[in-house]
């Protein structure tokens, strides 16, 4: 039996068990506070060095493939947002969506591990809330456009685990709260129509 590309099922099922078998293995080493090598990965999951390297040929792919696990497991809509529109839209599903995986969810935002895995989409992650926030500030200098895309993302997504934490809010709740922040800061950057953020409209 072979798929739509030719490719033996039973190959393809195999090499998405392997695949799976070393993001597992990725995602407990990175819960131990584990260092994260391709040695270290092998070993876990008890495949060859060789196979780890095939899959995935450095370190920077590696942290890639727990940040694809992870968003996939809080959900379709936890992408980077193309437009003002997604980026308002997706907060429910985004905060809910962590708290279904909170242990995960906290690991990858509280451990170096989890911080290197966050900075491999780092280029992504950037030109996503770029284009995003592009019509709001558009009309801001350089170095505004910048401060208020970096505070737009931060409340896109960076909060939930200090208001999990610190004020035992649901996703549902922190959707409602960040909603509410990005609005007001929207609103404001249309106001202002390029005048610097430190003047008060």
């Amino acid at each position: 039996m072979t798929d739509k590309n030719d490719t033996p099922v039973g190959r393809t099922d195999a090499k998405e068990n392997a695949r799976s078998r070393m993001v597992d293995a990725l995602i407990a080493l990175i819960a131990e506070g584990s260092d994260i090598n391709h040695d270290r990965v092998a070993e876990r999951a008890g495949i060859g060095r060789r196979t780890v390297y095939r899959y995935f040929p450095d370190r920077e792919s590696l942290m890639q493939s727990v940040w694809e696990r992870v968003t996939g497991l809080a959900g379709p809509s936890v992408t980077f947002p193309r437009s003002e529109e997604e980026m308002l839209s997706s907060l429910p599903a985004i905060y809910e969506g962590f708290d279904r995986i909170a242990p995960l969810a906290t690991v990858i935002r509280s451990t170096p591990q989890g911080r290197a895995v966050r900075m491999s989409e780092r280029k992504r992650r950037t030109e996503s809330y770029r284009a995003a926030a592009a019509d709001a500030t558009q009309d801001l200098s350089e170095e505004d456009q910048l401060l208020a895309t970096a505070m737009l993302q931060v409340l896109h997504t960076t909060p939930w685990l200090e208001m999990r934490d610190h004020w035992g809010l649901t996703g549902a709740q922190m959707a409602k709260a960040c909603g509410w922040a990005m609005r007001t800061l929207l609103a404001d950057l249309r106001a202002r129509k390029g005048r610097p953020l430190e003047d008060v409209v």
